[in-house]
């Protein structure tokens, strides 16, 4: 069986980057090799900024490795919610390689947003980001989209959060980035520039905390968040945000993905 770390995919060299690094740690943490495998754009980035080594795409991957005689993959989902979109969109494109390829078995192992983990990490990040401030508020961020079950995860996260920091923070917010137009969408709701203009949240000391895995075209210091902020602090003169870090690289994540894997691998030995 072929293991697969597997995520969205970015024109960001960091961004894969920040998946090989997390693909050898699982692997180092499990004892079985791990690909790097994005679903798709990765294969774009210049193969000089990430070692010399081209990055390899769900596609040409699962070619090579059919071209190979291998016939069952185990994916690792590097996404914060494989329930939203992208998930159902990347189900779709495995079966159509299955498909192509003639056959082949494959199967995902839980991914961060199966049980506490997530919300462990990110307050984790939160704690470290607070170092020498006053119970400052917090916003848990993620992307946005077109899938309330991804929002509701971020709502389940901050929550989580709220009550693992408790009277070490203050208020506790969920928010997007960015949204989808139209009422339909609303679960989005609020969006980060408005939730740095909302009362408690508009002066002082805020942590922002990106629901992220790695850094890209929105998270790191020149992405879109950072720009919200920047933009917000222009707006009201007293704000200080602050980024927690990213959720891909604490050494959590390997571990529980690690043990998803090695969970995975144990229930398919014994079919």
């Amino acid at each position: 069986m072929k293991v697969a770390l597997v995520d969205n995919g970015s024109l960001a060299a960091a961004a894969h980057e920040g998946l090989r690094s997390a693909a050898r740690a699982i692997a180092g943490a499990a004892g079985v090799a791990v690909d790097a495998v994005s679903w798709k754009h990765s294969d774009r980035v210049d193969p000089g900024a990430i070692g010399g080594r081209p990055a390899w795409t769900i596609a040409t991957w699962i070619r090579a490795q059919a071209a190979a005689g291998e016939r069952e993959f185990a994916f690792i989902p590097f996404f914060i919610s494989p329930q939203g979109a992208i998930g159902s969109l990347l189900r779709s494109d495995l079966d159509a390689a299955k498909e192509a390829a003639g056959g082949f078995e494959y199967s995902f192992t839980e991914g961060l947003a199966d049980g506490p983990v997530l919300a462990r990490i990110v307050a984790d990040r939160v704690r470290s980001a607070s170092a020498g401030l006053r119970r400052p508020a917090v916003v848990v961020v993620d992307h946005g989209g077109p899938s309330p079950a991804s929002a509701a995860l971020r709502d389940r996260v901050a929550a989580e959060v709220r009550g693992i920091l408790g009277g070490d923070v203050g208020p506790v917010a969920a928010a997007s980035m960015e949204s989808p137009d139209g009422a339909a969408f609303a679960f989005n709701q609020p969006l980060l520039a408005d939730a740095l203009a909302a009362p408690g949240f508009s002066g002082g000391d805020v942590v922002v905390a990106p629901l992220f895995l790695s850094p890209g075209r929105h998270a790191g210091p020149d992405g879109d968040l950072a720009r919200i902020a920047r933009e917000a602090k222009e707006r009201s003169p007293r704000l200080r945000c602050h980024f927690a870090g990213l959720v891909g690289d604490h050494p959590a994540a390997a571990e529980f993905l690690a043990g998803a894997l090695a969970n995975a691998l144990h229930a398919e030995a014994l079919r």
